[in-house]
Formats: structure tokens, C-alpha cells, sequence
């Protein structure tokens, strides 16, 4: 069977490597980008088609990918004159990659059926190294029809393809999982400073914890930055897992309840973003609450 064509909108860091997966593998990609041509000059060099804008990419393709940064982006993208919906075709298949509220998930994948297709949210985990490779984490929720025809992309691009049911299920997911990671980093950054406050060595208060149960890949990617000075362990900026906790709190707030873990790790963050730290790593969290307990 020949492949599906492919619309690929927001080529950055993630997005570019996922394109690049799929040209490796013989795809037809239209590509549309942003600000940064970086990834989307790279990908026509090697043969993908440029669209003037969503209306057209979703004109030529069987399936379109988003992998954005924010609900707004996805719904500018797929909302207007020529957003994705005016141009779908009968059939067609619309894929987020991105993190994204899951109210906004479902109104658009409401929007997206009304016009003859299908949605599915598919938030993503691991690098673009992993991307590269075809080694992504996907977790997918939608029509399960579209799903099983989509699945076969999405093997090329993930060694682990979830399928989680009702639409926004995936973008839920993922909320609550950088909710509980972002939690966990934060209260291992503060750890390390708070040994430093007590006077006791980090490394050996990474050593005892890691002993036992509480030992965890987050405290290591934390670990790499606290006491090696290695920030590149967690590639995930703060600015990120800001927004990530906000549209967790977000989620909980439109769902009627008011979390109560959250909001001491989404005050940290919001504050490190708001002075100067947004573009660094969050193991570099670390460095905030040293500098806060110094005042």
C-alpha cells in the first residue's frame, strides 16, 4: 500500500526531527513553519513542499501533524479562513502532537468531524534524538478508526504507540504526568539547596535518598545539574514546564476541583520564568531556590 501524504506544521526542534524521521522513511510531506526556517529549509532541501498556509497544506495531505506549543497555536493553526478545517479533506486525519488543554482538544476534534474528519491528541514523550530515531513515546486518544489507520505512521515515529480512548484522553495524560515529573523535580531541586542551607554535603544527600525507594530517573536528570553542573540531563526548559503546570491547573479548574500539589511547583516555576530563568533547563530549578533562601 502506497503511503499517506503528509502536512506537518511547527518544525522546531521536535517537530523538525519528526520530519525528518518521516522523510528517512520515504513520507510526502508539505511542510508549513513559523518564525524559525530552520528545520523547514532542511526539509525542502530534502524534498518536502512548502504550503502558503493551513488551508493548503490540509488541501494536500491525508494526514495533518501539529506539534506546537500551545492550545492557541494549534487553534490558529486549525481555526479562520485558511486554517486547517476550511482545507480538510473528506476523511482526513488531523494529529496533536503538542501538550495542550483538553476542553481545547475536544472542541477542535468536534470542529474537525463536522468537517468530514477525525482528530487525535498524541502529546508526546522523549527527546528529538529519540524522534530521530523513531524511538518517541505517543499517547493517542481519539475515534479508535482513525486511530488504526493513523497507527502505522505513528510506529514510524514511536517505539511506544498508546492508544487511551475518548478524544483529550492523551492531552489528560500528559498533563497529569508533567504534573507528577515537574513535582518531583522541583522537590529535588529544593532538596539540594536546602542541604546546602543545613550545611550537609548534595552528593551525599543524593546518595542516601537514591538508596532507597525514592529513587527515580527525575532525581537523576535533577542530580546530573545539582551536583555535576549538568543542566542537559532534563532538556526541558522552565518556560515549558510553566505553561505545562499552568494548563494542568487550568484543566483541573474547568474539571471543578482546585489541586492542591500543584501549586506550590507552579508558583516556583512561574516566578523563575518571570525573572530571568525561563530559558534555562528545569534542573537548573536548583539555582532558584538556592538564590530564594538567600533572601
Amino acid at each position: 500500500m502506497s503511503k499517506p501524504s503528509i502536512g506537518f506544521i511547527g518544525l522546531g526542534l521536535m517537530g523538525g526531527a519528526m520530519v525528518n524521521r518521516l522523510q528517512d522513511l520515504g513520507y510526502s510531506i508539505t511542510v508549513l513553519g513559523n518564525r524559525d526556517r530552520t528545520y523547514l529549509d532542511a526539509a525542502i532541501v530534502r524534498g518536502a513542499r512548502e504550503a502558503e498556509n493551513a488551508k493548503q497544506l490540509a488541501k494536500s495531505s491525508d494526514i495533518v501533524m501539529l506539534c506546537m506549543g500551545t492550545s492557541e497555536q494549534v487553534e490558529n493553526r486549525m481555526r479562520g479562513d485558511n486554517g486547517v478545517i476550511s482545507g480538510l479533506n473528506n476523511g482526513a486525519i488531523v494529529v496533536d502532537f503538542g501538550t495542550s488543554l483538553p476542553g481545547s482538544t475536544r472542541a477542535l476534534a468536534q470542529e474537525v468531524a463536522d468537517a468530514g474528519g477525525s482528530f487525535l491528541d498524541a502529546p508526546l514523550g522523549r527527546t528529538p534524538s529519540h524522534a530521530l530515531e523513531g524511538k518517541l513515546n505517543i499517547m493517542t486518544s481519539g475515534d479508535k478508526t482513525a486511530f488504526d489507520r493513523a497507527e502505522p505512521v505513528l510506529k514510524d515515529l514511536g517505539e511506544n504507540v498508546f492508544y487511551l480512548g475518548a478524544v483529550g484522553s492523551g492531552h489528560t495524560i500528559k498533563l497529569i504526568n508533567n504534573f507528577f515529573g515537574m513535582t518531583v523535580a522541583n522537590a529535588m531541586a529544593e532538596a539540594f539547596a536546602m542541604a546546602d542551607v543545613a550545611g550537609v554535603n548534595r552528593k551525599q544527600v543524593y546518595d542516601v535518598m537514591a538508596a532507597g525507594p525514592l529513587h527515580s530517573g527525575m532525581m537523576d536528570f535533577v542530580k546530573a545539574y545539582g551536583v555535576e553542573k549538568d543542566p542537559n540531563q532534563l532538556a526541558f526548559a522552565i518556560k515549558n514546564a510553566a505553561k505545562d503546570l499552568g494548563y494542568y491547573d487550568q484543566m483541573a479548574r474547568d474539571a471543578g476541583v482546585t489541586s492542591v500539589m500543584s501549586q506550590g511547583t507552579l508558583a516556583a516555576l512561574n516566578d523563575a520564568r518571570d525573572n530571568g530563568q525561563a530559558d534555562d533547563m528545569v534542573s537548573q530549578m536548583v539555582d532558584y531556590y538556592v538564590n530564594r533562601f538567600k533572601t
